[in-house]
């Protein structure tokens, strides 16, 4: 069983990697357990495009990358331990902090923004 005691504390080095992104992205949602992005409006989709969020669920924190499944070759350099903590396409699952893989989830989020930036799906210029 997880120490959940750890998951705020957790939720709040996750958020942390996202939050960088907020001059080019919408904030959407910011509560004390849960803080969410989007991108710009999509004509190709015709709605606001979901860039992440970070969420205290049941079990575990979740952190989630939509340009990882919209852009699925920005997974191809993602260490195997990375990928364990993957439950579906887009989503990294963590019970407690482990620098290594943060480090690895932050570089794989600027990854994900500079697609973004690339496929202007940001909000601000």
């Amino acid at each position: 069983m997880p120490d959940k005691s750890n998951f705020p504390a957790l939720f709040k080095e996750l958020k942390s990697l996202l939050q960088k992104y907020e001059f080019r992205l919408t904030v959407t949602v910011n509560k004390t357990d849960a803080y969410s992005l989007d991108g710009g409006f999509s004509e190709k989709f015709k709605r606001m495009i979901f860039f992440g969020s970070v969420q205290i669920k049941k079990n575990y924190v979740s952190y989630y990358l939509m340009p990882v499944y919209m852009f699925p070759e920005l997974l191809q350099s993602v260490s195997a331990e990375l990928k364990k903590r993957m439950q579906g396409k887009s989503c990294f699952n963590f019970t407690a902090a482990d620098a290594q893989l943060f480090r690895e989830l932050a570089q794989l989020t600027k990854k994900g923004f500079d697609k973004f930036k690339q496929e202007k799906l940001l909000v601000k210029s």
